[in-house]
């Protein structure tokens, strides 16, 4: 990226298919982007679907929200996919044309966007959140993953500029295609997840006294998520700490199936806020056999809270963590490393000490401060382009765009 451009409050149009107080990883991350804009000044129109039981947004004297029709996602019903708005963007645009639109997701709504963006020649910024192409293994629709991987892949190319999380990420996606791309990191609040939220009482109630071990998982229980590995990974390490509790944090369609298979599982359901750092922290070991993250928030989320992590090596986990310094990280994919290590930490109580207290320390680095700032960065470099020869500059080089 290129030296910090000098600030400029900005009009921003955030497009976003999700956003609080729906829970999940890109909804918490917008949240908090927006909070911290809205703080540093720059004006924002925000564009969603409607969610479930809104007739209108909640009243925000600082942020302008357009609210679009939606549907539900098929297999996952607590998200609403905002149906194509073309018209109606260029009638907002070009009523108050904002200086960058930044589209936050890849559904019908993000894809009108950025055509309506490169219509009225306003600079667009995309983001890769979600690896929805290879979510559509899970659901079904595998037979449809070039095709969604084509649609991906063109639509970014269309932006000006594409925002990844990661320089793996950003490696991978290059090798796949795709230009001009960016990384701006995550952030992470280490004043809410911390170790200081331990519940004596919470653990309690999980069976749990002190001296006994609480492995967690944190997350959607869905297909996508590689729970299978989860369960076997807790039952291997119950062969070496009989008195081991398992908790898991979310809900999805995988819940009910779980439950009824591991009748011993505490299923604490959605979580947030204060809430959820507790159950973190009240926690001892966090295990992510995910396959298909782009950066993994709650990885952040179980460092700043002091856990032992077992996690496959990419995403989030590579780029913040060391295998054996800070977590253990067997390879990607490799389901018998990753049981062994689960089991190694559950045998192992100096190393989970060790491996807990790099975690934290980790996370001083992922300052929402730091991100703000490359999102502004990028940002400001996009805009500061005249329209006919705008490049978007970043990590990965100069490219002119083509509307």
């Amino acid at each position: 990226m290129t030296g910090r451009t000098a600030r400029r409050q900005l009009r921003i149009s955030i497009v976003t298919e999700t956003y609080p107080p729906e829970v999940n990883g890109v909804a918490r991350t917008i949240g908090v982007m927006v909070g911290r804009m809205l703080e540093r000044e720059h004006s924002i129109l925000l564009v969603r679907p409607r969610q479930r039981g809104e007739s209108a947004p909640s009243a925000d004297a600082e942020l302008e929200t357009l609210l679009r029709p939606g549907f539900p996602l098929p297999g996952y019903r607590e998200l609403r996919m905002g149906l194509p708005a073309k018209r109606a963007l260029l009638r907002a645009w070009r009523a108050r044309r904002p200086d960058v639109v930044q589209v936050v997701t890849e559904g019908p709504l993000g894809g009108s966007a950025v055509s309506a963006a490169r219509v009225l020649g306003i600079p667009v910024v995309s983001e890769f959140h979600t690896n929805f192409h290879d979510y559509s293994r899970h659901y079904g629709f595998g037979l449809l993953r070039p095709l969604v991987s084509s649609y991906l892949r063109r639509m970014h190319n269309r932006a000006d500029c594409t925002l990844v999380p990661t320089t793996e990420l950003r490696r991978q996606l290059e090798a796949a295609g795709y230009r001009r791309l960016a990384v701006v990191g995550r952030g992470i609040d280490v004043g809410l997840f911390d170790s200081r939220h331990r519940r004596g009482e919470l653990r309690r109630s999980w069976g749990a006294t002190e001296r006994d071990l609480v492995a967690i998982s944190v997350g959607r229980l869905a297909p996508e998520k590689n729970l299978d590995l989860f369960v076997e990974s807790v039952r291997a390490m119950q062969a070496v700490a009989p008195r081991l509790k398992v908790v898991l944090v979310g809900d999805g369609p995988a819940r009910a199936a779980l439950a009824a298979a591991n009748r011993d599982f505490v299923f604490a359901g959605m979580r947030s806020g204060l809430a959820l750092a507790e159950h973190y922290a009240s926690a001892d070991i966090f295990l992510f056999p995910s396959l298909t993250e782009t950066f993994g928030n709650v990885t952040a989320e179980a460092m700043a809270s002091r856990l032992a992590i077992v996690a496959f090596d990419y995403a989030g986990a590579r780029e913040w963590l060391r295998d054996r310094v800070s977590a253990l990280l067997p390879s990607y994919g490799d389901r018998a490393s990753f049981v062994t290590a689960a089991q190694e930490l559950a045998a192992d109580p100096a190393l989970r000490e060790r491996l807990r207290d790099a975690a934290r320390n980790a996370t001083h680095a992922m300052t929402w401060t730091r991100v703000i700032d490359e999102l502004e960065a990028v940002l400001a470099d996009v805009v500061s382009q005249s329209p006919a020869t705008r490049v978007a500059v970043g990590t990965a080089g100069v490219a002119p765009v083509r509307p």
